[in-house]
């Protein structure tokens, strides 16, 4: 058992507001620089939407992630010849236009302008090359325009739904959309981290944060193209690739990354999650109906003697096994079961899960009258939001896995309605519960550490202590890129 530590994630959908602080946080702390204008490491998406940048999702164009060639795992984008092939004309990678050119207004003309009876107007200009230009996209150019047949009907995720389901999610009286923030998911089987030519990206040892090293990065681009996710961004004034790097600055010291710390709705969440990293391959390899619970069963108890012990030899500080047993990420991946990987078919193992967004809110009366309180939360079946478009974010196509969330959702919703409203009966919540696999003990603990925990209870950071660390303690731990190939730690296993 080869149990390695990783610093892990999990977005509360159900609570997020979409006012994008989290995003003008991370721009003015990060990319707030000459060439990365047009870069996000943090977004917040639209759902049905088509996403930033522009259909990123649909990989047979992008060639992002992994997929499985005789029962083995190859990039999409090819293995050593097909990246080498790619290195001088790449037609998978994202051109600026499927971004947006970035702008900025010439605010002389506004001060500079002459006395005359017009309003001067301060024109918009490219950032790029600082000619004239006609603002046509944004970073989130489909904010709020969930049910917009102009945005929402690019998504790639509609592409499952019959025509039936697409008509009643776009019909007026049904209209309904969701906030999907993302940020770089430090995948466990990293493709931007096998598709370096040059391996300038690599996994920290005792947090599994993913890196780009600006000294060894040449520019070839094969991160972004390879990153099913499309979170590398390539500097196109350094020639260096960059991407969002969990504010490991900031977690060294004891704070939560930017944007967590700022985020208005109190949706994220961080802790550690010890895995075996013998069974990556194994479990990145299983059939798409597998994966989610592939994922999970990567995950391991904290509080296992032998893992703990495993972790030990491994090099894995006791501070950090500390607080992987307080991690709430592990309560909402593994205990729960309610956090769900976004695209688990891509086969890069991420580290970010999602809770997902349980709409509507109410049943209609009747029914929760004629049930005893039992329907008094709508039943999936009637959800706005197709199952089948749901389970190709959060299933990797298996609708059964995120039908279990929601059942687990629902239950303690109706749980705690019974015991602080009292208009659902006991024996009514206990059938949820029951129905649901939760105790009244989990489902009073998953609604406290949703609704009320505080700061450290929702974000335990680990003591990294990189200061005292030796290199010999974090070298068994450490990942590289193979070099256009499968990763591989250091001593070669």
């Amino acid at each position: 058992m080869n149990v390695r530590a990783q610093i892990s994630s999990v977005f509360h959908l159900d609570k997020c507001i979409g006012c994008h602080t989290c995003s003008v946080a991370c721009k003015n702390q990060w990319t707030d620089r000459k060439g990365v204008e047009y870069a996000w490491w943090n977004n917040v998406e639209t759902r049905p939407g088509a996403g930033y940048p522009v259909l990123w999702e649909d990989q047979e164009r992008r060639k992002g992630g992994w997929t499985v060639e005789g029962g083995r795992l190859e990039l999409r984008q090819g293995g050593r010849a097909g990246t080498l092939s790619k290195l001088f004309h790449n037609p998978g990678l994202p051109v600026l236009d499927d971004y947006y050119e970035p702008w900025t207004y010439r605010y002389g003309d506004l001060v500079d302008a002459p006395a005359g009876k017009d309003q001067p107007t301060a024109r918009p200009v490219s950032l790029v090359d600082g000619r004239p230009m006609k603002v046509e996209a944004g970073p989130n150019w489909d904010d709020d325009l969930g049910g917009s047949n102009v945005w929402a009907a690019g998504d790639p995720g509609l592409a499952a739904l019959s025509e039936a389901e697409r008509a009643e999610l776009f019909d007026v009286e049904r209209l309904a959309h969701f906030y999907l923030p993302r940020i770089c998911n430090h995948c466990l089987n990293a493709a931007c981290v096998a598709a370096c030519p040059s391996g300038a990206i690599y996994k920290r040892g005792e947090d599994g944060v993913v890196l780009i090293s600006q000294e060894k990065c040449a520019g070839w681009r094969m991160c972004v193209s390879a990153c099913p996710y499309k979170k590398v961004y390539f500097n196109w004034s350094t020639g260096k690739s960059e991407k969002c790097i969990l504010c490991y600055p900031r977690l060294e010291v004891g704070e939560a990354p930017a944007c967590f710390h700022t985020c208005v709705g109190r949706i994220r969440y961080l802790g550690v999650l010890l895995y075996d990293a013998d069974r990556l391959e194994h479990a990145a390899s299983r059939p798409d109906g597998e994966l989610v619970e592939a994922q999970r069963e990567l995950v391991l108890d904290p509080a296992d003697p032998a893992v703990v012990a495993a972790a030990r030899a491994n090099g894995v500080s006791d501070g950090i096994l500390a607080s992987a047993l307080r991690s709430p990420v592990f309560r909402f991946v593994k205990e729960w079961g309610v956090a769900l990987p976004l695209h688990a078919e891509y086969r890069t193992l991420p580290m970010l899960f999602y809770v997902p967004p349980l709409l509507p809110a109410l049943a209609q009366a009747a029914a929760a009258e004629a049930s005893g309180g039992a329907a008094m939360f709508t039943s999936l079946e009637r959800a706005r939001l197709p199952m089948r478009y749901l389970a190709g974010l959060f299933g990797a196509g298996n609708e059964e896995v995120v039908r279990a969330a929601y059942r687990k959702l629902m239950a303690v919703r109706v749980h705690r309605r019974a015991g602080q409203v009292g208009d659902v009966s006991p024996e009514a919540a206990a059938a949820a519960l029951a129905a649901a696999g939760l105790t009244p003990g989990q489902a009073d603990a998953l609604h406290r550490l949703t609704t009320l925990a505080p700061m450290e209870e929702r974000v335990v950071i680990p003591p990294l202590g990189r200061e005292g660390e030796t290199e010999p303690a974090t070298e068994p731990q450490a990942r590289y890129a193979s070099g256009l190939g499968f990763l591989r730690t250091v001593d070669g296993r």
